[in-house]
């Protein structure tokens, strides 16, 4: 069971009301919107790749441009965790070490799903009609279904627990539910793309 009592005590450390938090929480709330949103667009109407000149040209755009959201988000989230106070009981080797290795096991998770997926098949070349072969069930997605969110989730709470800072496990909450109405909206849609490829295969 929750400790209530407890949960309450570690987040009563946490100001959300504070100008760094509140961007932290909205960039981390945005990106996942905003390639969702993006890459439905281009699905339906291909204007990315009209504009560009071809989809792969395209996806690699779209791929910058999360790449460089990504970075505005942990700078974000970092300075949000900086600006709040750290947990005493929790300002020690035991829990620095303890938040480095789940970073590692998450960047493990991060770097291993782009090499399985390549470019881009991690920044959603699916929607650019640059679709895989076949599904991908080698390391690490023989260990768990997205691996690259839950394995950035990792890394966040890693960096949270290096702080000692309970405004970061806030955040890395976030980052968590963010991903989970992302997979929600992501996970039947790109079945669908797929669904229809083996239509057309069919088809001729």
């Amino acid at each position: 069971q929750v400790d209530v009592a407890a949960m309450a005590r570690l987040f009563g450390y946490v100001d959300v009301t504070d100008s760094g938090f509140i961007v932290a929480v909205l960039s981390i709330a945005f990106n996942p919107l905003f390639w969702n949103v993006v890459a439905r667009w281009e699905h339906k109407t291909r204007v990315f790749s009209r504009v560009f000149g071809s989809p792969h040209v395209a996806c690699y755009c779209l791929g910058a441009v999360i790449l460089l959201l990504n970075c505005v988000r942990s700078h974000c989230f970092t300075e949000a965790m900086k600006s709040q106070p750290k947990l005493e009981v929790w300002d020690c080797h035991w829990t620095y070490y303890s938040g480095l290795a789940i970073s590692a096991v998450g960047t493990l998770f991060v770097i291993s799903s782009f090499l399985a997926l390549g470019f881009t098949g991690t920044f959603l070349g699916d929607y650019f009609g640059i679709l895989m072969e076949e599904k991908v069930t080698s390391f690490p997605f023989n260990i768990l279904d997205n691996p690259m969110y839950w394995g950035s989730t990792a890394i966040y709470l890693g960096w949270s627990l290096m702080h000692a800072s309970p405004a970061g496990l806030l955040l890395t909450a976030v980052v968590a539910i963010s991903y989970t109405i992302a997979m929600l909206y992501e996970g039947p849609f790109t079945e669908e793309i797929y669904q229809q490829k083996q239509k057309g295969v069919k088809n001729k």
